[in-house]
């Protein structure tokens, strides 16, 4: 578990209670990559509870702590006794300028078009990997995997001197949850032909082999317990799990043969559809095999609705506001299973954010809305956050956003054979598009999205201690292969994006409201603005001094904005005064601390305060004999740069000094669509 804390960044936390509270979503992602860096190289059979917290104590603001969290994890682990065939090393890897840089700071980064996360094992081996790229091409992602890889090395051999100074001696586990031989052996003579019957009938689908292969499970393990009945329940089932992972990887390596009959580079049957509800935005389904994400949708919404980023988070990580954001939902029935719904789970926000990914370096940056696309998997086989990728881009497409480019996901499998005694590899097998039974008998998921161009996303979890770097370029040209090949059935339901969003989607326009109206158009304490939103549902935000942004859910919504704006300003025309003219006001209204008057008939009554009535000091305007209806002199001195109050005077009319009179005719007012509006000269 990985925690920010706020004092470590100089800041306290803004929520009610001023301290820490849930974990974020940062804090969440962070933990999955220490987890996923460490957790391979714990022995086989080591189940008890260990916990590892990573406590954020002091950050400078200019390195992400992350990888420092995982070189922490890792040298705690080493000097500690717990059992771990550690140390790792991890750094994050940039590319600035076409130039690899290792560490490379926050504002590095800004410019970086690659955000690799590589964790090394010694011997120069891989055992995580965790990217996000802007469309980089495949040449520069595996050198950039290479040079980090090397840098690891350096961190490993430091953490491994710490231990030789400092380190504990690894305690004696009282015992390893693995299989005894023996029942291996009894397991393997009962069920070996049955198990190989049913991963060889490539007829079944998931539901049908994993209940037959239940169904011989139950069997043997009643025949088991006969032959051992002091043997434990989870050494019983624990055999017969090594037994059917031995006959699975072995049909893979000596047969080069998959459960679904494909060969080990083939992809499972793709379907595509777009525009499945006419209602929304966008919205498309992939299908591949018995991966069905449905409802990948699009939404679009106002600026305002981005993700806002909390101050901690910015302090420590440099998280800013986010337009564009994919939710990934994974409900019990995907696996015909039931399950209590509550929340987000660790699982579904990491594919998420994977899926999110994959699509961001697509998206343009000056896209008027904030775009949500959410993906929920219906039906789950293997692989559903690259479906999601697949079949977000899709909906992009379909909602009529502008992407660069389609984006397409895949994940390859691992299957490998060690060499007894020493542990490397001796023989391997790579697979394209793996099932989750592939990914459980296996020993890692490689999940690879990109363009036909390049990669925009990796995310590489193993089993093993660490794999060689040959391995990982392998996985990378095979994914490459499937992910064209990929992206051509899915140019074949939609190519490109749309030319234009749906008439039913959201509607932008600026509104031009000149200083001296703001009042006018904001109203008192917002009223006119609240009172807009509200009746209307659109949003308004300004965006500088006298331009406003209304967004509008539907173009019906921004007809309604409208007529209310054109309701509101109607009678607040402007028109073009000249500096020091003098003009003949109406009084409208006599008040305690003036008059109200207007120059023209269609203006909004402007106060003429007492102090500016006349040379004397009065405190009621009756005392001058005015009344409303009355016409009186005033000169005119521009407005009041704060708040764009007209400024009159008919107190300086009383010295010697004298100009001509005007009088007004032309107008105009508040312009709604963006164009600035032009005035025209008083006549005189």
């Amino acid at each position: 578990d990985y925690r920010q804390k706020a004092a470590a960044a100089g800041r306290i936390p803004t929520n009610y209670l001023r301290r820490e509270l849930g974990s974020t979503d940062k804090e969440i992602l962070t933990s999955r990559v220490i987890d996923r860096s460490i957790r391979p190289l714990f022995p086989a059979g080591y189940f008890y509870d260990t916990q590892i917290l990573c406590n954020l104590l002091a950050v400078d603001g200019v390195n992400d702590p992350d990888i420092l969290a995982i070189n922490g994890a890792s040298a705690a682990l080493a000097l500690s006794d717990i059992p771990w065939n550690g140390p790792i090393g991890a750094v994050r890897v940039g590319l600035v300028d076409g130039e690899t840089v290792i560490n490379p700071t926050r504002k590095e980064m800004a410019s970086s078009a690659l955000n690799l996360v590589v964790a090394g094992a010694p011997q120069s081996q891989v055992v995580m990997l965790e990217a996000t790229a802007e469309n980089i091409l495949q040449q520069d992602f595996c050198h950039a995997i290479k040079v980090g890889v090397k840098q690891t090395q350096q961190i490993i051999q430091g953490i491994q001197q710490l231990v030789k100074e400092r380190g504990m001696a690894k305690r004696t586990v009282q015992k390893l949850f693995i299989a005894p031989e023996e029942i291996v052996e009894v397991a393997k003579k009962l069920a070996s032909n049955k198990i190989y019957a049913v991963f060889t009938d490539s007829s079944h689908d998931k539901i049908s082999r994993d209940e037959a292969i239940n169904k011989i499970r139950l069997e043997t393990e009643e025949q088991l317990k006969e032959k051992f009945p002091e043997a434990e329940p989870y050494e019983i089932m624990e055999s017969f799990n090594v037994v059917s992972k031995d006959i699975f990887r072995k049909l893979v390596l000596n047969e080069y043969r998959r459960c679904d009959g494909r060969d080990l580079t083939s992809l499972r049957d793709i379907k595509c559809e777009v525009n499945m509800f006419k209602m929304l935005h966008g919205s498309a389904l992939f299908q591949r095999g018995q991966t069905q994400v449905v409802l990948c949708t699009v939404t679009f919404d106002s600026l305002e609705s981005s993700v806002k980023s909390d101050v901690i988070s910015t302090a420590v990580s440099g998280i800013k506001d986010k337009n564009f954001m994919l939710h990934y939902e994974f409900p019990p029935y995907a696996t015909n299973e039931i399950g209590k719904v509550t929340g987000v789970n660790r699982r579904e926000l990491g594919h998420g954010a994977l899926a999110e990914r994959a699509l961001k370096p697509v998206i343009p940056q000056d896209f008027p809305f904030t775009i949500r696309v959410t993906s929920e998997v219906l039906e789950s086989n293997g692989s559903s956050s690259m479906a999601s990728a697949c079949g977000g881009s899709l909906a992009l497409m379909d909602a009529g956003v502008p992407v660069s480019n389609a984006v397409a996901g895949v994940a390859i499998g691992l299957v490998t054979k060690s060499s007894q005694g020493k542990g490397d590899i001796e023989d391997y097998r790579l697979l394209t598009d793996i099932l989750g039974i592939e990914d459980y008998y296996g020993d890692m998921d490689f999940k690879m999205a990109g363009t036909n161009k390049g990669i925009t996303a990796l995310q590489v979890d193993l089993k093993l201690p660490g794999i060689p770097i040959k391995i990982v370029v392998e996985a990378i040209q095979q994914a490459t292969a499937a992910k064209r090949e990929i992206l051509q059935i899915m140019n074949q339901t939609l190519a490109k994006p749309r030319p234009n969003r749906k008439e039913s989607g959201p509607v932008v326009e600026t509104i031009h409201v000149p200083l001296s109206k703001r009042l006018r158009f904001v109203g008192p304490g917002a009223y006119n603005l609240k009172k807009l939103q509200a009746q209307t549902g659109v949003t308004v935000s300004q965006l500088d001094e006298e331009t406003y942004s209304v967004f509008a859910p539907t173009p019906g919504a921004m007809h309604e904005a409208r007529e209310f704006i054109g309701e509101i300003c109607k009678d607040d025309q402007e028109v073009n005064l000249e500096f020091g003219a003098i003009y003949t006001a109406t009084i409208t209204e006599i008040r305690d601390s003036g008059v109200m008057v207007k120059l023209y008939p269609n203006m909004t009554p402007v106060l003429l305060h007492n102090s500016q009535l006349d040379q004397r000091k009065i405190k009621h305007p009756s005392a001058l004999g005015l009344e409303v209806g009355q016409e009186i002199q005033v000169k005119y001195f521009g407005r009041d740069p704060t708040d764009g109050r007209m400024r009159l005077s008919r107190k300086i009319l009383q010295s010697p000094a004298s100009s001509a009179l005007k009088t007004l005719t032309d107008k105009n007012s508040i312009v709604l669509g963006g164009a600035v509006p032009q005035t025209s000269t008083s006549s005189q």
